[in-house]
C-alpha cells in the first residue's frame, strides 16, 4: 500500500488558473473561474461529501436528471445512479438498465469502501462525485451484442466517460479477467496515480476490493470477492467460504513488501542493465506495485516492454531471498451489505450516516 498521509503538503489547497495550471486534470473540478487541485484534510472531505450529496439530492428531487448518450451512434436521453451504471429513457432501448463495462466506480449505495489514509464517508463523496460528473457530460457507447450481465444490464463500452473519470480519479480500470485493461484508460490511470487525483490522494493499494459475496447469498458453487490490480486493471477471485453478517467490515490481508522495502527493489531493477530498459520511464510507484503484484501472484503486470526480463529479474531476487521482510498488510476494504438490503427503508445501520 502507498501512504500518502505524511507526504508534505497534503494538507494544502491550492489553485492554479487555467491559463498558467500544469495539471489539466486537477482532483477536484470546482468548475469557475479557477481549476483547482485539492489535497485536504479530513474535515474538508466531510464537507465535500455534503456538498456533493447535497447537490445529488437536488438533481434526485426533479423528475429523473437526464443526460445525453449516444448508444451505437443513436442519442438517447440516460439517467445515471452511478457513474458506470445508467438506465434508458427513450429509443430502442427504453427501460433497459446499462452496466458499462472496462471501468469501475465505488459503489455510491452508502459509504463502504476504505484503503490507506481513506475514511469510508470520504470515498463515499469520490462515489458520488463520479455520478456527478457522467451526468454532466454528453458521451458515446457501443455495444455489439446488447449483451447482458449476471444482474440483467446491457454491457456498454464508453471509452470517452470510462477515461474521463479515471483520469479525474473518480474510477479505476478493469477488466474482469486476468487480461489487462485498455491501454488508453491504463494510461489515464496511471496519470491519475502519479498525480494523486481523486481516490489515489492518500494511497494506493495493490489490489481494489470492488465487489464482496458472502457464501449464503448463492452465487454458485465457489464464492468469491473480486479483486483488482491497481497497475494493469485485471481482476482476480478472492475464494472463501465465510458468510459475512449485515455490516461486516471485510478486508484484504495480502502478503507483500512493505512499501519502502518494494521502493529499493525498483532501485535495483533500474541499476540492473539487463532490466534497466524495461522500467525506464514508468513511474517508481507503477513498478513498486508490480513488485508486490509479482509477490502475491507469481506474475508481474502487463506494462513493461518486455515482462519477461523483469520476471526473471524478480525470480531471481526471489530465490535468493530478496523479499525475505514480506509481511501481511491491510489492503483494500469493504463493507458488505447484501444487493436486496442496499436501497430499502429504513437502511442498514451501516449505511445511515
Amino acid at each position: 500500500m502507498i501512504d500518502f498521509n505524511n507526504t508534505r503538503g497534503i494538507n494544502d489547497f491550492y489553485c492554479l488558473s487555467r491559463a498558467s495550471r500544469a495539471d489539466p486534470y486537477p482532483r477536484i473540478d470546482l468548475r469557475g473561474e479557477k481549476r483547482c487541485m485539492v489535497r485536504v484534510s479530513r474535515s474538508v472531505w466531510i464537507w465535500l461529501v455534503c456538498v456533493a450529496l447535497s447537490i445529488l439530492a437536488v438533481d434526485e428531487a426533479s423528475a429523473e436528471p437526464a443526460t445525453l448518450v449516444f448508444l451505437n451512434n443513436v442519442p438517447a436521453a440516460v439517467t445515471f445512479n452511478d457513474g458506470d451504471s445508467f438506465r434508458v429513457l427513450e429509443g430502442p432501448n427504453t427501460g433497459s438498465k446499462a452496466r458499462l463495462a472496462g471501468f469501475n466506480t465505488l459503489e455510491s449505495h452508502g459509504p463502504v469502501h476504505q484503503w490507506g489514509g481513506w475514511h469510508y464517508k470520504e470515498l463515499y463523496a469520490l462515489a458520488k462525485m463520479a455520478t456527478l460528473n457522467a451526468r454532466r457530460g454528453v458521451w458515446h457507447c457501443e455495444s455489439k451484442d446488447l449483451a447482458a450481465d449476471g444482474y440483467g444490464r446491457i454491457l456498454w463500452y464508453c471509452l470517452d466517460l470510462a477515461e474521463d473519470q479515471i483520469r479525474h480519479g473518480f474510477a479505476h480500470a478493469m477488466t474482469v479477467s486476468d487480461e489487462p485493461a485498455n491501454p488508453r484508460l491504463l494510461a489515464a490511470q496511471h496519470d491519475a496515480i502519479r498525480h494523486r487525483r481523486g481516490m489515489w490522494a492518500k494511497g494506493v493499494p495493490t489490489y481494489v476490493l470492488t465487489s464482496i459475496h458472502s457464501a449464503d447469498e448463492g452465487f454458485g458453487k465457489k464464492t468469491y470477492n473480486r479483486l483488482v490490480n491497481t497497475v494493469d486493471g485485471h481482476s482476480k477471485r478472492w475464494y472463501h467460504n465465510a458468510i459475512f453478517s449485515e455490516c461486516q467490515d471485510v478486508c484484504h490481508h495480502p502478503t507483500e513488501l512493505p512499501m519502502n522495502e518494494a521502493y529499493r527493489v525498483v532501485s535495483e531493477l533500474r541499476a540492473d542493465a539487463a532490466v534497466a530498459p524495461y522500467v525506464r520511464g514508468i513511474d517508481d510507484i507503477l513498478v513498486a506495485l508490480s513488485v508486490n503484484t509479482f509477490i502475491q501472484n507469481g506474475f508481474v503486470p502487463k506494462i513493461f516492454g518486455d515482462n519477461a526480463k523483469v520476471q526473471a529479474a524478480l525470480e531471481s531476487m526471489k530465490s535468493k531471498g530478496r523479499f525475505a521482510s514480506v509481511r501481511s498488510i491491510k489492503g483494500a476494504c469493504a463493507i458488505h451489505v447484501d444487493f436486496k438490503r442496499r436501497y430499502v427503508r429504513p437502511k442498514p445501520a451501516c449505511l445511515q450516516w
